[in-house]
């Protein structure tokens, strides 16, 4: 927490903050534009941002994209924020919502959080049906991990694995893991309460796709979830990152993972069940 109150003293530092909020996914490129500094400049305060673990960066070709990672700032909130003036914070927009806003054009979702653990056991957590169980509601999560084999799903012990059009896309053993996302299903709309239009409107989403990228980080993991590729205005979006009413995404989900291997219990249920658009 003191680095990130570092990272944040400086006001350049949060302009970038700020630029990244406003558009997330930029190249260094991009955010040198918008500020009167060096590259060299800018790259040294995207690095104390990174080091703050307030900015993470993914790769695409040549390019590299940094991310407003909202974690470190949710871990403040909670603790100066909710615990000293839980009422008002409540007449204030949103944090996480806000930080994890994306233009909807082309929304992005990146989280970044750090595990203590080792690649091939968070590569089981990830892939291995009996662990996907304890941390993701009581889904299992089947595949034999092949590019181009389904995904199946489970909903409960003894139910059936049901193919909801995922698929492998990249397998590097303790490395990287990348699969389509399935979509709406109709007891969604049971679920949140949709009309049948609007469980129509959301079943022409096209699918996304997911990405779990695995690095060592000294004695820790670094676990870096991509998820992308949804439609314009995509309720998907707002379901996998924690924006819709009844789920938790995949910030409810990593933090329960990341409790399951560092402590061997997932976090408690907040509900009696979970929803498959959780994530």
């Amino acid at each position: 927490m003191d680095d990130v109150f570092r990272a944040l003293a400086d006001a350049s530092r949060r302009r970038l903050l700020d630029d990244l909020n406003r558009r997330n996914g930029q190249s260094l490129r991009e955010l040198c534009a918008g500020l009167d500094m060096t590259r060299q400049s800018v790259s040294k305060h995207l690095a104390v941002l990174a080091a703050a673990n307030l900015v993470t960066t993914v790769r695409r070709g040549r390019e590299k994209l940094h991310y407003l990672n909202p974690v470190p700032i949710n871990a403040v909130a909670e603790r100066w924020i909710d615990r000293y003036d839980r009422e008002r914070v409540r007449a204030l927009a949103d944090l996480r919502t806000a930080l994890e806003r994306e233009p909807m054009d082309s929304p992005t979702f990146v989280y970044t959080t750090y595990v203590n653990t080792t690649p091939e056991k968070l590569w089981a957590a990830l892939t291995e049906p009996a662990f996907t169980r304890r941390y993701w509601g009581g889904v299992a999560l089947r595949s034999d991990w092949r590019v181009g084999s389904p995904v199946l799903w489970q909903d409960e012990p003894g139910g059936e694995f049901r193919d909801l059009g995922q698929r492998v896309l990249v397998a590097e053993p303790f490395r990287r893991l990348s699969y389509s996302w399935h979509g709406f299903q109709p007891e969604h709309a049971a679920y949140f309460g949709w009309s049948d239009e609007e469980l129509a409107a959301r079943l022409g989403e096209r699918r996304s796709r997911v990405t779990f990228d695995i690095a060592p980080y000294g004695g820790f993991v670094k676990l870096t979830v991509t998820h992308e590729d949804f439609s314009p205005g995509s309720e998907m979006y707002r379901a996998v990152s924690g924006q819709l009413d009844g789920s938790g995404g995949w910030p409810e989900l990593l933090a329960s993972l990341k409790s399951l291997l560092e402590t061997g219990e997932p976090l408690p249920e907040p509900r009696p069940e979970s929803a498959t658009a959780q994530g």
